[in-house]
């Protein structure tokens, strides 16, 4: 909304430095983050009020769990997504389309996530809604985002994989692309739904992340830092660092009330919605590969469910203690803060790593 203001610079110069995508993107920083420490105490005890006896905790999950985090309201995912829906349709330029495709399958994805919290809470029981039907609306959402990103697009790019390293390797997959970004969508949905098992644990890794494909969109819709860095340049997505930047604002306000011990979980509300942002953003970037860099840890945390329940169905054995891979850390003696704090550190390092393709070409 205030990028139109940059229209008056003719007038008044000071309105020029709204036509800046890093000047907005400190902006929707600062607006997200604002906005959730302000209201995020309001939010909480409405939460709190409403759901009573809160989030179900699994009871096959570890014991300390069950004395430490029960009565904890759920649903937190509503501070993300009210910060970074406020922050983007201030600051963002809403005349670009993937600024509306990335915020409508987050807040999509935010709606699925909170069907599935509020039945949890309803019920009181660590199942929510059917697993096939979820998917089935996450994929169904994924598609029509991913095909608008192509339509949006120019060919052959659009429908194109690039691979990281390499700076002339474009694998068309034309219309294949649509389920192949859609995977993707549902993929890091999922992946990061998966993550979000202890306090701070996810959404640290997801500011992480953001962070960087913040700096990505920004380098790839900016046509001479593309020709530099010789990755391929895709108009218009620039843009996307504000969603980044309100991503990494929101977060940063949330961890003030999810850090141990936490006074609200994300819940599926946040963590689907967070994870989809994502994954339409790498699509978006052409980045879809450099996601499972960057996002290593959310692919860990998802591959040792999918580990563990195969050998378990195929073999009857358990590869892990407990899945997802933070609980077996968990169960192997470290305190919950040694295991967030050293997932924090690993994710940094993929971040590093997946910057590091923007070069190494």
């Amino acid at each position: 909304m205030l990028y139109w203001l940059s229209q008056l610079a003719g007038e008044l110069s000071v309105f020029n430095v709204f036509r800046y995508i890093t000047f907005r993107t400190g902006g929707a920083i600062l607006t997200a983050f604002l906005f959730v420490i302000l209201f995020g105490p309001r939010i909480i005890r409405s939460l709190r009020l409403r759901q009573g006896k809160g989030q179900p905790i699994r009871k096959d999950g570890p014991e300390r769990h069950l004395l430490q985090k029960q009565g904890t309201p759920t649903m937190g995912g509503l501070m993300i997504l009210s910060g970074v829906t406020v922050a983007v349709l201030l600051w963002g330029n809403l005349a670009n389309p993937y600024v509306w495709v990335v915020l409508l399958l987050t807040l999509v994805y935010g709606g699925v996530g909170l069907y599935d919290d509020y039945l949890k809470v309803t019920r009181q029981t660590v199942e929510g809604s059917r697993g096939r039907i979820r998917i089935i609306i996450e994929a169904a959402a994924a598609v029509a985002a991913v095909a608008v990103i192509v339509q949006v697009g120019q060919a052959p790019l659009a429908t194109s994989l690039a691979i990281p390293f390499f700076k002339s390797i474009l694998i068309d997959l034309g219309w294949w692309f649509i389920p192949f970004g859609a995977f993707i969508i549902v993929g890091a949905g999922n992946a990061v739904n998966l993550t979000d098992g202890l306090d701070g644990l996810a959404i640290v890794p997801v500011m992480i992340a953001a962070a960087t494909f913040g700096f990505i969109a920004y380098f790839v819709g900016n046509v001479l830092f593309a020709d530099y860095l010789q990755i391929h340049f895709v108009q218009g997505t620039g843009e996307l660092a504000v969603i980044c930047g309100a991503l990494v604002g929101a977060g940063l306000g949330f961890l003030w009330f999810n850090a141990p011990p936490a006074q609200i979980f994300m819940g599926d509300t946040g963590s689907l919605a967070l994870g989809g942002a994502l994954g339409t953003i790498a699509v978006a970037t052409k980045h879809e590969l450099v996601l499972a860099i960057v996002g290593g840890l959310f692919v860990l945390e998802a591959a040792s469910v999918i580990v563990q329940v195969m050998s378990y169905k195929l073999f009857g054995k358990r590869v892990f203690r407990m899945a997802p891979l933070h609980h077996h850390f968990e169960q192997k003696g470290w305190p919950e803060s040694t295991v967030v704090i050293r997932f924090w550190i690993i994710s940094v390092a993929l971040a590093l790593a997946g910057l590091a393709t923007l070069k190494l070409r």
